[in-house]
């Protein structure tokens, strides 16, 4: 397989880290965008010690805060010349309604929005690598309908679990959108469902939230069974470009919502998202 440059955004724990690991035993040269630098560096060091891989690079990143999406992307297109792979897995959940610093409600704006500016602002990139961009999404998506979309802030009735899966909803319209934008380009789009998978994911919510989280518990995955379908995607040498676009889980494509298919509240979400982030597009 070809010498890849590959960003991952969320990778000190969880899937993320395990994707990284996995990736760094192919060979891909890896920037890791992060919210924590130590424990970006930490990671760093483990992947090296694992892998001997010495391509590994850390980048603060905070997917709530634009101006810090910014400045990561200026900063690895100050670097790089091609991304050919950008693994979009930061994400969580909020047990009670918080904004970002730039006062989008949080769970949107860590899930998707920084991630959508992330990736519009890694294009010229992107492009000149024909790169493969993984949304991580999840079957919460399956709780969400696109009138969410009339209130992506929230300002009426604040739910935890409707804010993930509308942002999980994103995910998938993101993708698919970026399939259908940029296919001239080469680039291809993908969203997927990890499974449910055994970290501290959920471990700040409380009420019913906390104990449907421990009544799960027994029947979740490890981090390293729920990166594989993230590896997959990221790392298999060819992949049938008419794949573009879909949704997967475990490895193979799957049928997302009809929800996730309504073309008009993609389109609407593109929108929106161009909207919130114009002010750091450029």
């Amino acid at each position: 397989m070809p010498f890849r440059t590959t960003v991952v955004t969320g990778a000190t724990s969880g899937i993320g880290k395990e994707t990284a690991l996995a990736l760094a035993k192919k060979d891909h040269a890896l920037y890791l965008l992060v919210r924590n630098v130590d424990k970006g560096e930490q990671l760093k060091r483990e992947i090296i010690a694992q892998t001997n891989n010495r391509s590994v690079f850390v980048i603060h990143c905070d997917l709530a805060d634009l101006q810090s999406v910014q400045q990561a992307a200026d900063e690895l297109k100050g670097k790089l010349m091609a991304v050919n792979v950008l693994v979009n897995n930061a994400g969580g959940i909020n047990a009670s309604k918080q904004l970002s610093k730039d006062g989008n409600e949080l769970t949107f704006a860590m899930n998707h929005l920084g991630h959508f500016l992330l990736t519009m602002s890694l294009m010229p990139l992107l492009q000149k690598g024909q790169a493969r961009i993984i949304n991580v999404s999840s079957e919460a998506h399956r709780m969400a309908s696109p009138h969410l979309l009339n209130d992506v802030q929230f300002k009426q009735g604040y739910s935890s679990f409707k804010a993930y899966a509308l942002a999980k909803l994103c995910n998938i319209y993101f993708a698919k959108s970026l399939a259908e934008r940029y296919a001239s380009s080469g680039i291809t789009a993908y969203a997927l469902h990890p499974g449910v998978v055994n970290t501290g994911f959920g471990s700040q919510l409380g009420g019913l939230g906390k104990v449907l989280m421990l009544l799960a518990k027994p029947f979740m995955i490890t981090a390293r069974e729920g990166a594989q379908t993230n590896i997959y995607l990221a790392g298999e040498a060819k992949l049938n470009p008419k794949l573009s676009g879909q949704y997967f889980k475990k490895g193979k494509p799957a049928k997302p919502t009809l929800a996730a298919q309504n073309t008009s509240a993609r389109n609407r979400l593109w929108q929106i998202s161009e909207q919130l982030t114009n002010n750091f597009l450029h």
